[in-house]
């Protein structure tokens, strides 16, 4: 499209009938991510035993590895292409991962599938992105707060459509559905979103997005399946030793190319503060997050100190923090459009510490982990629509899909690691034969050093979220006529 930055009929400017259907359609796009991650856990059972694997970990992971590789290349393809484009040619790979998956005939084949699948996890910064670009900052930064937060209404109903279709059509009905919904979303965008009106300039360094984009999915692959496949074997070792070789050779050819993938020389203080504080603020919400679906499925009567297992009560505490995310998102990105992205990014922290300590009391009462659960939910929602909106605030428009992938990468890299440092701290407390199957469940102890955990990292994200919003960071100009400054903490 020939549309430019100047034409009052790409920037949106006001909530009207096209800026809702905007948001639905990039909101249709983002739940793709969602399913292409979470449905085929609903079939994980079947699916170890038609490919005749024990390898959970792998078909669990696979394709948020992929996701990690693929960000770098689409993220700067985006900026240089336009964000629309790409998005288009995302949810066409994720399609045609999730056709593969459905024919696969063994598990090498289905993994390549999943492979292609993983491209939908940029869907969340493209979207995000051309928000961005094609309405004005107030009221992008409001759309941004939808579109990120909108998909976890899904992870309320899902479980409920999908298994009667995975009851009568068995587990290709899981790709059949993922392939159909992002060749709808596709369709959608295609049809109804302008394409991003800004482009950078340059070329993409091919080597470096295959050295950064195996260098972590490495590194996420090792912490990942680390647990389960053995820390110390030879396997992850090797994946690890590559990880971070491709990693540090990615780095070395970003400080000597003239064009390399992502610019580390440019990137400012104040982006590397908010990518800090995502890192940390994502570890401790999602770390949380884990921990709740865990406690649910322990009853309070095996006497450990712990445990909220009580029938129906486990939906109610599982849907929960979905309608906080939701609640948290929408309402940091309104929040962001009148006073900065920065405040409703501390906001979200603190609110998140606050109600991750009361989960100490929470861990063995319903009603207060309900509560917490759905604070810590609106937390998780205010960071992540934040986080994103101060990231691009921060950069250049034509670098602004750059920076968006880069803080994908970080509420990923995050959440991977401290959700599994949270999990060695409970398997570290283990005791042997808690339940009547053998099992082996954590003690109280393990469980409370577990939320004290997460409760620190939200204390420590608040540190550069202060300085974020104590400090007014002008946003860079893009080209053509000259912007009116955005501050990140207000204008």
């Amino acid at each position: 499209m020939t549309d430019t930055l100047e034409n009052p009929a790409v920037r949106e400017h006001r909530w009207r009938g096209r800026l809702i259907l905007w948001a639905a359609v990039l909101t249709l796009a983002n739940v793709l991510a969602d399913v292409v991650i979470g449905s085929p856990m609903m079939v994980l059972p079947q699916l170890l035993e038609h490919f005749d694997t024990d390898q959970a970990a792998w078909l669990n992971a696979s394709a948020m590895l992929a996701g990690a590789i693929w960000s770098p290349l689409l993220a700067k393809s985006s900026d240089l292409f336009g964000k629309r484009r790409i998005l288009i040619g995302t949810l066409l790979l994720a399609c045609a991962g999730a056709l593969v998956c459905l024919a696969a005939p063994n598990v090498w084949i289905f993994l390549v599938g999943r492979f292609f699948q993983g491209a939908a996890f940029a869907a969340v910064f493209l979207t995000v992105t051309l928000a961005r670009q094609i309405c004005t900052p107030r009221v992008a930064m409001a759309v941004v707060g939808v579109v990120t937060s909108g998909s976890s209404l899904v992870g309320i109903i899902e479980p409920f459509l999908m298994k009667p279709i995975i009851d009568v059509f068995g587990y290709r009905s899981v790709f059949i559905v993922a392939a159909l919904l992002a060749a709808a979303a596709a369709l959608c965008v295609r049809s109804f979103l302008p394409e991003s009106p800004i482009r950078g300039t340059g070329r993409i360094d091919v080597a470096g997005a295959l050295l950064l984009g195996g260098g972590l999915g490495a590194i996420l692959g090792y912490i990942s399946l680390g647990s389960d496949l053995g820390w110390s074997s030879g396997g992850m070792i090797a994946l690890l030793t590559a990880g971070a070789a491709a990693s540090a050779g990615w780095a070395l050819r970003a400080l000597r190319v003239d064009e390399p993938l992502i610019d580390i020389r440019a990137l400012s203080g104040p982006i590397l503060l908010t990518l800090l504080a995502l890192v940390l603020a994502a570890g401790s919400f999602r770390s949380m997050l884990q921990l709740t679906s865990i406690i649910a499925q322990v009853s309070p009567d095996l006497g450990l100190g712990y445990g909220l297992g009580d029938g129906e009560a486990i939906a109610v505490l599982l849907a929960t923090p979905n309608i906080g995310i939701v609640i948290g998102g929408v309402c940091a990105g309104w929040l962001a459009g009148r006073f900065g992205p920065a405040l409703p990014l501390l906001g979200g922290i603190a609110v998140g510490a606050v109600a991750t300590f009361a989960m100490l009391a929470g861990v063995s009462a319903l009603p207060p982990a309900i509560a917490c659960g759905a604070v810590i939910g609106m937390a998780a929602g205010a960071i992540g629509a934040s986080g994103y909106n101060l990231a691009t605030s921060l950069e250049a428009p034509e670098r602004q899909g750059t920076t968006a992938g880069l803080v994908s990468v970080v509420l990923a890299l995050g959440s991977v690691v401290f959700t599994i440092a949270g999990g060695e701290i409970l398997k570290a407390t283990q005791v042997p034969g808690t339940f009547a199957d053998g099992d082996p469940a954590s003690t109280a102890t393990g469980v409370y050093l577990y939320v004290t955990m997460a409760g620190v990292l939200f204390v420590l994200a608040a540190v550069p979220a202060i300085i974020l919003t104590r400090n007014r960071f002008p946003a860079p100009a893009g080209p053509g006529a000259p912007r009116r400054p955005e501050s990140a903490a207000g204008r």
